[in-house]
């Protein structure tokens, strides 16, 4: 398929807007735990949400995944669970932390992992760095990292200048030393999700032998891959509602708080499964050499837009104009980012 950065860095933004903004529906939910929350969201976005759209997309899902490499199943499989545990824990970095700095943070250490770890096992980073292109791909990930620093030294600042009763306001559990620990693990594990991409190519490849639309190759193996994730999360989630005694969440209450806890959880799941769907199909016009750049753009408008709501939800409320400042500083440098990774990839066509 040939190359179009422009479209790709578009379809990232799609995505990346999805991805900051699942958590919002989530928030409105009322009078559940947040495991019985998170189960809901899980199930729409790791288990309906993909499979649906994997037989719309794909002719012969069930022959291609049968044709597919048992390995690239099976790792597919795996890293998916390996990101599960991260995408659980990133769960609690919101918890924690808040949209704004929570995704900032754990997206800084998925970013790093995500994007050089692949080209440097795979030994490319060589052939990257001798080019101009591969030189200013590189710069715009540089570029992305020091984004995430100025939104993460807002947070930092944000801690010092609220007040307990503005941070349970903004955050109601909002605890910095055990959000900090909690992203580092969230984001290190979040990035094998780049590496079951990898992973799942093979099945890709078979997609493509049945006519399916390149841009829509990935979607096969994004339903293993989140089978993956689903696992992980479902079984802590229930060991959650065995602990909390919050099974009843699901069936107890008036009837349209029930429609609403559910219908909101689902739609967070839906929204967030759009952040991977469109982010194969930008990968798929990032052109071969560079789509390991992929992963840095997607991870730039995610923190783009996790901020933007968090401004929305106030809570940044309490703190001075400089942090604020910060906040706004570090979005543009994310920004500028996106860019300057898409010229990359442009000369590198």
């Amino acid at each position: 398929m040939p190359s179009n950065p422009l479209l790709g860095v578009i379809f990232h933004a799609i995505g990346g807007f999805a991805a900051g903004s699942f958590y919002a529906p989530i928030k409105k939910v009322g009078g559940w735990a947040w495991e019985s929350a998170w189960m809901v969201l899980g199930l729409s976005a790791w288990l309906v949400t993909p499979w649906v759209v994997a037989l719309a997309t794909t002719p012969q899902l069930a022959r291609v995944l049968r044709e597919s490499p048992p390995s690239a199943l099976l790792y597919a499989y795996l890293f998916g669970v390996l990101w599960g545990i991260g995408g659980l824990t990133f769960g609690l970095t919101m918890r924690y932390l808040g949209v704004g700095l929570g995704v900032a943070v754990a997206l800084g250490f998925c970013m790093t992992f995500g994007t050089l770890v692949p080209p440097i096992f795979d030994g490319t980073i060589g052939e990257i760095v001798a080019t101009t292109s591969g030189r200013t791909v590189l710069g715009g990930i540089a570029t992305c990292l020091l984004g995430i620093m100025v939104c993460g030294a807002a947070g930092i600042r944000k801690e010092g200048e609220l007040t307990t009763e503005d941070k349970a306001e903004s955050v109601g559990e909002f605890a910095i030393g055990k959000g900090l620990a909690v992203a580092m693990v969230s984001g290190i594990l979040s990035s094998c999700f780049a590496y079951a991409l990898a992973a799942g190519k093979p099945i890709g490849a078979v997609a493509l032998k049945y006519d399916v639309n390149p841009l829509l190759e990935n979607n096969a193996s994004l339903a293993i891959i989140l089978a993956g994730g689903l696992t992980t999360n479902a079984v802590w989630c229930i060991i959650l509602n065995f602990k909390n005694r919050s099974f009843g969440d699901y069936v107890t209450g008036p009837a349209w708080r029930q429609a609403f806890n559910y219908f909101m959880s689902a739609l967070a799941g839906f929204i967030w499964y759009n952040q991977f769907f469109f982010y194969g199909m930008g990968e798929s016009k990032m052109g071969d050499q560079f789509k390991f750049s992929s992963w840095s753009i997607h991870m730039a408008f995610i923190i783009v837009f996790s901020n933007l709501w968090g401004i929305y939800f106030r809570e940044w409320k309490g703190t001075t104009q400089v942090t604020k400042l910060m906040v706004w500083c570090g979005i543009g440098i994310l920004l500028a980012s996106t860019v300057v990774i898409g010229l990359g990839n442009y000369l590198g066509g």
